[in-house]
This record gives C-alpha cells, structure tokens and sequence, in this order.
C-alpha cells in the first residue's frame, strides 16, 4: 500500500481525492462495505425503538448524506443508532410515532444550540483513561452484541463466521486494492447461495423499503404538555448523541493522526437530525462500530465515503433488495469481531503496563468500561469516568496546598506563608493548618504563593481571620494577586463563616 493510500486529512481532501481514480474508488468500496454492514444493525435499532424497520433504514440514509455535507469529522459514520434507540424507546411504547418525530426535531434544534455555545470545547476536559475505556467498552459492546448470532444458530455459521474472520485479517497482508470486509461479503454470500446453506440472512432483520421516504410533520400539540412529554427524551438524545460522536470523532483523530472541528461536528449533527425528523425518522448519532469499519477494514479518509454510505443504503434497499436480504449475517459478524478485536486497547491491560500506570488511573479506565457494559450507554460510562477522575485530581490537588509557620525574632507576629492553588477542596484543608492559640498577636497570612479560585475560599479566610479574632488577635491578608485580590475584596465577609 502507498502513503496516499492513507494520506492524512491534510494532503487527502474531497477535492483531491475526486481527481485520483484510485482515492475515489477506496471511498466508494468504502462506502458500499459500510452501507451492507448498516443496513442489519438499522433495521435491528428500529426494532429496538418500536418503530418500522424501514425508519430506521431512512434515518442512516438521510444522517449519512446530510452529515457528509455538514459534518467536521471526515470519514465518520452516523446513523441510527442503538443508544438513541434506547432512549427513545419508552416514548414511542407511550406516546407513539408523531411525538418520536417531535422529540427528533427538538433533540436536532438543542444540538445545533449546544454547539453555538462551544459544548464541543469540553472534549479537552476528558482525561486520557477515560478516551481508553471508552474505546475497550466500545470494543467489548461490539463484540458482545454479536453473539445473539452465535446462539441457536446452524452449525454452518460457526465455520462460516471463522473463515469470514481469517480472510478479513489476512487479506490485506496479500492486497488491499479491494477492502477485505467487502471480499468476505461476497464470497460469504456466494457460498451460502449456491451450497443452499439454511442460515441467518440481513432479510431475517425486516423488510427492506420500496419506496423513497415522504415528507413527514408530526400530528402533535404546539403547547407546554406537549414539550414536557417530550423534552427530557430530547435532552436524551442531544446528550447521547453529542458525547458518542464527539468521542467516536476522537478516536478517529487519534487513528488517522489528523485534527477535526469537533464544534462543526455537533452542529452538523443537529441539522442530520432536524433533516431526519421532517423525514419521520427516529434520529441518531454517529455509529462507531461501522465507522470503525470505514476508516480501519475500508481505509477511507474523507466524506465521501459517508455519503456513498447512505447513497448505498438507499440503492441497494430499492433496486437490489432481494440480493441484500441473502446476505448472511456470518459475513457481518466476522466483520464485527475484526472491528471489536482491532479497536480494544490491549497496550492499556498489558501486565507491564498496568504494573507502572497509577491505580487511580486504572480504576478510571475501569469504571469507565464497567458501567458502560451495565447501562449499555457509552454516555453513562464516559460521564462517570469523568466524574471519577474529576474526584481524584480534587483529591491530589487539594493536598498540594502548603502553609510555612514563621516567627519574628522578637516573637511578637508570625507569618505563614500559603503555597498553592486555593478552591474548594484545598481550602478546606487549609484552616486547620493555623496555630491559633499559640500565635502571637499579630498574623500574617502571606498569599504571594497561592491563587484564590473561589468562594470556598474567600470564606475559608474569613473562617480563620474570625478565629483569631475570637482570640483577641490581629490578622492581616497580604500578596494576593491581582485577581485575588479583586475576589477576595468582593466576597470578603459576604459569603459566610
């Protein structure tokens, strides 16, 4: 394989790659392959929601073409998928289609409004362990959510899935001018039909649509009920939809080593989701297993490859329905496996690795995955190993605050000298660090070292200056800095002991 084979976002954009026959022909196969292994997982997604099969089918369509055009992450796929499945679920059991479809609008008009705000600017916050469990959850979920097509299966697939997993991972080592996902496909495919092999095919998932979706406006009332049965089902989907794409957009970057506008990314999501809902779909996100498929097993690098994903989808449901719905989903679970197997981070449990790396760095990484796999949500799992290392550096931080105890030579004052950051965890600490009653009756606290960040603080000081006080003694705060200085003076005995 040549370097512009895999060319970074830089040399490799849309116009360049629509000049080289050679790129263009990579997306296109790349976009094919995607588009075979979308179709099974959307209509089983719908199934989940409680909606059509074909809703689900139209939502990839229409979020893959539309997001192609809109979003930042080039290469990435979205579609309908399983954690907005989830979400929505309850809502269409109780309320029915029209007010999905409402929830699907509000859900794309949030987004578009979060990433006006800069919520994409809060990927910086996500600590590496967390990026690391995110990425075995999502390996694990991947390959669990393929053995429901190993269980009470005919014993053909059992071979059939095996042979599927040694072409997918030994093919490229021979050549990689066709994506070795789609030669699996094929050749899967082709023996199951001519040995008339009895097995799990895409058609066992739903029928496959015959007509292009029509324009849809949900039947709903415009007023406040109406927004609060549908808003926290809203703010569902924004969230969810928001943290897998952001942090699928992640896991790219760090594969393809380029940069992508993460804010770009939320917005365009928001406007694929307002384009499904006026299209009666169900909504969604970016899909990671098949955009681990594009990108890793397809080798592609731009947009193009999304859109031809769903430009596929439509094709192949219409005029080649019948063909699709014979390929067995053997082919598609041994894909899978290759994606899950290729995407766990197995540097991160090496025994060597874990030996050296921080127990509370592991245990982020751990409780990251573990909840993911007990919610089956990667927006639970990431928030709470967000949460997690959040407690932790507090923890460290807060013992990085240090007093030094001066006494005058004529023991008549004394001066301690605050060295560190000051917030709400360190301060706490720090009024117990005074030695009130064996002080004389002059203190000094001398704060050139330290950084005041909050009010915890400003009333920590207040707390020890009271103290003193109550001895009969004098204290005075000097060397804050500037911005200290102006909080301190604001807040100073107006936030409470």
């Amino acid at each position: 394989m040549t370097s512009s084979a895999l060319a970074p976002l830089e040399r490799q954009s849309v116009p360049r790659t629509l000049r080289n026959p050679r790129l263009l022909f990579i997306e296109i196969l790349a976009g094919l392959v995607t588009s075979l292994a979308l179709i099974p997982e959307a209509l089983a997604f719908a199934v989940v929601a409680g909606v059509d099969p074909q809703v689900g089918l139209f939502t990839s369509v229409i979020l893959a073409i539309v997001i192609a055009v809109t979003g930042g992450r080039p290469a990435m796929i979205s579609g309908a998928a399983g954690s907005t499945a989830l979400v929505i679920a309850p809502l269409v059991a109780s309320h029915g289609t029209d007010y999905l479809v409402a929830t699907v609008l509000l859900a794309g008009v949030l987004q578009i409004i979060f990433a006006a705000v800069g919520v994409a600017k809060l990927m910086r916050f996500i600590p590496r362990q967390v990026m690391v469990g995110f990425v075995n959850a999502l390996a694990i979920l991947i390959f669990s959510s393929q053995l429901p097509q190993l269980i009470d299966v005919p014993w053909l697939v059992y071979p059939m899935v095996a042979v599927g997993v040694l072409l997918v991972f030994g093919l490229p080592k021979l050549s990689q001018a066709i994506p070795a996902p789609l030669i699996v496909i094929v050749v899967l495919t082709v023996f199951a039909v001519l040995a008339g092999a009895r097995v799990p095919t895409v058609g066992d998932y739903g029928q496959l649509p015959e007509s292009l979706p029509a324009l849809f406006f949900p039947n709903v009332p415009l007023d406040g009920e109406t927004l609060h049965v549908i808003a926290p089902y809203a703010l569902g989907i924004t969230f969810v939809g928001l943290v897998e794409s952001l942090m699928t957009a992640k896991l790219v970057d760090d594969i393809t080593d380029t940069h992508s506008n993460k804010t770009r990314e939320s917005w365009g999501l928001g406007v694929a989701n307002l384009a499904t809902g006026f299209f009666g779909g169900m909504g969604g996100c970016a899909m990671i297993g098949q955009t681990m498929i594009n990108v890793n097993g397809a080798r592609a690098r731009t947009r193009i490859s999304t859109f031809f994903s769903g430009f596929f989808i439509l094709v192949l449901s219409l005029t080649l329905g019948d063909i699709v719905a014979m390929i067995p989903m053997a082919a598609l679970v041994a894909i899978m496996i290759f994606v899950s197997l290729t995407t766990f981070d197995w540097h991160s449990v090496r025994p060597a690795t874990l030996k050296v790396m921080p127990r509370s760095e592991t245990l982020i990484m751990v409780i990251t995955v573990v909840l993911t796999l007990l919610t089956h949500n990667l927006a639970l799992g990431v928030g709470a190993g967000i949460l997690t290392a959040m407690a932790f550096f507090a923890r460290r931080v807060a013992h990085f605050v240090s007093l030094d105890r001066v006494l005058a030579t004529n023991q008549k004052s004394v001066t301690y000298h605050v060295n560190g950051e000051l917030f709400f965890a360190s301060s706490n600490d720090l009024y117990t660090l005074f030695e009130y009653s064996a002080d004389p009756d002059r203190v000094i606290i001398d704060m050139g070292g330290s950084h005041v960040w909050d009010a915890s603080t400003v009333s920590t000081l207040d707390a020890v200056t009271a103290k003193y006080a109550k001895l009969g003694k004098q204290v005075d705060v000097k060397g804050l800095n500037a911005r200290s200085e102006e909080l301190h003076g604001r807040l100073t005995g107006k936030v409470g002991l």
